[in-house]
Protein backbone atom coordinates (compact mmCIF):
# COMPACT_ATOMS: atom_id res chain seq x y z
CA UNK A 1 0.00 0.00 0.00
CA UNK A 2 1.59 3.39 -0.74
CA UNK A 3 0.44 6.95 0.42
CA UNK A 4 0.64 8.29 4.01
CA UNK A 5 -0.61 6.46 6.78
CA UNK A 6 -4.08 6.72 7.97
CA UNK A 7 -5.12 7.78 11.11
CA UNK A 8 -6.32 5.66 13.85
CA UNK A 9 -10.12 5.77 14.25
CA UNK A 10 -12.34 5.78 17.18
CA UNK A 11 -15.31 3.89 18.29
CA UNK A 12 -17.63 3.68 20.96
CA UNK A 13 -19.35 0.54 21.92
CA UNK A 14 -21.82 -0.57 24.57
CA UNK A 15 -21.42 -3.14 26.65
CA UNK A 16 -22.77 -5.27 29.98
CA UNK A 17 -19.98 -6.02 31.62
CA UNK A 18 -16.52 -4.87 32.07
CA UNK A 19 -14.56 -7.19 33.22
CA UNK A 20 -15.98 -9.60 30.27
CA UNK A 21 -15.19 -7.24 27.58
CA UNK A 22 -11.58 -6.90 29.27
CA UNK A 23 -10.66 -10.48 29.12
CA UNK A 24 -11.64 -10.90 25.58
CA UNK A 25 -10.09 -7.59 24.12
CA UNK A 26 -7.25 -7.49 26.26
CA UNK A 27 -6.49 -11.43 26.80
CA UNK A 28 -7.67 -13.39 23.48
CA UNK A 29 -7.21 -10.52 21.36
CA UNK A 30 -4.41 -9.04 22.66
CA UNK A 31 -5.23 -5.49 22.47
CA UNK A 32 -3.67 -3.11 24.99
CA UNK A 33 -5.86 -0.86 27.83
CA UNK A 34 -4.88 2.88 27.58
CA UNK A 35 -7.20 5.34 30.13
CA UNK A 36 -10.50 3.56 32.11
CA UNK A 37 -12.53 3.80 34.70
CA UNK A 38 -15.45 2.00 36.80
CA UNK A 39 -17.79 2.71 33.49
CA UNK A 40 -15.41 2.40 30.61
CA UNK A 41 -12.03 1.22 29.36
CA UNK A 42 -9.97 2.45 26.15
CA UNK A 43 -8.48 -0.55 24.29
CA UNK A 44 -5.76 -0.51 21.74
CA UNK A 45 -7.27 -2.12 19.16
CA UNK A 46 -4.26 -2.64 16.34
CA UNK A 47 -3.21 0.67 16.53
CA UNK A 48 -7.16 2.20 16.48
CA UNK A 49 -9.11 3.87 19.69
CA UNK A 50 -12.09 1.40 21.08
CA UNK A 51 -13.71 2.65 23.89
CA UNK A 52 -15.98 -0.17 25.80
CA UNK A 53 -18.42 1.86 27.88
CA UNK A 54 -20.77 0.19 30.44
CA UNK A 55 -24.37 0.05 29.41
CA UNK A 56 -27.33 -2.45 30.34
CA UNK A 57 -28.45 -4.71 27.98
CA UNK A 58 -31.64 -3.03 27.47
CA UNK A 59 -32.09 -3.51 23.05
CA UNK A 60 -31.11 -5.87 20.21
CA UNK A 61 -27.70 -5.05 19.32
CA UNK A 62 -27.70 -6.89 15.94
CA UNK A 63 -29.84 -5.01 13.33
CA UNK A 64 -29.75 -7.73 10.68
CA UNK A 65 -27.63 -9.74 8.61
CA UNK A 66 -26.60 -9.17 5.04
CA UNK A 67 -25.68 -12.01 2.21
CA UNK A 68 -22.00 -11.64 1.21
CA UNK A 69 -20.26 -14.27 -0.96
CA UNK A 70 -22.28 -17.02 0.72
CA UNK A 71 -22.34 -15.56 4.18
CA UNK A 72 -25.01 -14.11 5.99
CA UNK A 73 -23.17 -10.78 7.33
CA UNK A 74 -23.73 -9.28 10.69
CA UNK A 75 -25.03 -5.12 10.81
CA UNK A 76 -23.62 -3.58 11.99
CA UNK A 77 -19.68 -4.69 12.42
CA UNK A 78 -16.70 -3.64 12.88
CA UNK A 79 -12.94 -4.83 12.64
CA UNK A 80 -9.26 -4.20 12.13
CA UNK A 81 -7.33 -5.16 8.77
CA UNK A 82 -4.64 -7.47 9.33
CA UNK A 83 -1.13 -8.22 7.83
CA UNK A 84 -2.09 -12.19 6.23
CA UNK A 85 0.37 -13.33 9.00
CA UNK A 86 -1.41 -11.70 11.85
CA UNK A 87 -4.64 -12.88 10.81
CA UNK A 88 -3.86 -16.60 10.34
CA UNK A 89 -1.91 -16.50 13.96
CA UNK A 90 -5.33 -14.49 15.20
CA UNK A 91 -8.23 -17.10 14.08
CA UNK A 92 -5.39 -19.89 14.95
CA UNK A 93 -4.98 -18.52 18.31
CA UNK A 94 -9.21 -18.06 18.88
CA UNK A 95 -9.69 -21.77 17.46
CA UNK A 96 -7.12 -22.99 20.49
CA UNK A 97 -8.86 -21.13 22.90
CA UNK A 98 -12.29 -22.87 21.83
CA UNK A 99 -13.83 -19.52 20.59
CA UNK A 100 -16.93 -20.30 18.56
CA UNK A 101 -17.03 -17.81 15.49
CA UNK A 102 -19.85 -16.18 13.88
CA UNK A 103 -18.38 -16.52 10.35
CA UNK A 104 -15.14 -19.56 10.55
CA UNK A 105 -11.65 -17.98 9.15
CA UNK A 106 -12.42 -18.23 4.87
CA UNK A 107 -10.82 -16.94 2.41
CA UNK A 108 -14.02 -15.03 0.48
CA UNK A 109 -14.03 -13.53 -3.33
CA UNK A 110 -11.35 -16.08 -4.00
CA UNK A 111 -9.98 -15.00 -7.70
CA UNK A 112 -11.70 -11.60 -7.89
CA UNK A 113 -10.30 -8.20 -6.90
CA UNK A 114 -11.16 -8.16 -3.27
CA UNK A 115 -9.89 -11.44 -2.70
CA UNK A 116 -9.06 -11.60 1.39
CA UNK A 117 -9.50 -13.73 4.04
CA UNK A 118 -11.85 -13.20 6.90
CA UNK A 119 -13.89 -14.40 9.44
CA UNK A 120 -16.67 -12.74 12.42
CA UNK A 121 -17.29 -12.96 16.33
CA UNK A 122 -19.01 -11.29 18.85
CA UNK A 123 -17.51 -10.20 22.01
CA UNK A 124 -18.59 -11.41 25.43
CA UNK A 125 -21.75 -8.44 25.00
CA UNK A 126 -22.96 -9.04 21.61
CA UNK A 127 -20.97 -6.58 19.22
CA UNK A 128 -20.07 -8.51 16.55
CA UNK A 129 -16.23 -8.25 14.62
CA UNK A 130 -14.44 -8.86 11.16
CA UNK A 131 -10.97 -9.43 11.08
CA UNK A 132 -10.07 -9.25 7.52
CA UNK A 133 -6.67 -9.53 5.55
CA UNK A 134 -5.32 -9.24 1.80
CA UNK A 135 -2.29 -11.03 0.40
CA UNK A 136 -2.00 -7.90 -1.63
CA UNK A 137 -2.85 -5.04 0.53
CA UNK A 138 -3.21 -2.13 -1.87
CA UNK A 139 -5.97 -4.36 -3.21
CA UNK A 140 -8.15 -3.33 -0.28
CA UNK A 141 -10.41 -0.75 -1.98
CA UNK A 142 -10.09 -2.69 -5.32
CA UNK A 143 -12.85 -3.14 -8.03
CA UNK A 144 -11.68 -4.34 -11.01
Amino acid sequence: MSGPALPPFHLALAVDDLAAARAFYVDLLGCGVGRSSEHWIDFDFFGHQVVAHLVPRDAERDAGRNPVDGDHVPVPHFGAVLAWEDWERLGERLRAAGFTFVIEPRVRFRGEAGEQGTFFLRDPAGNALEFKSFRDPSRLFATD
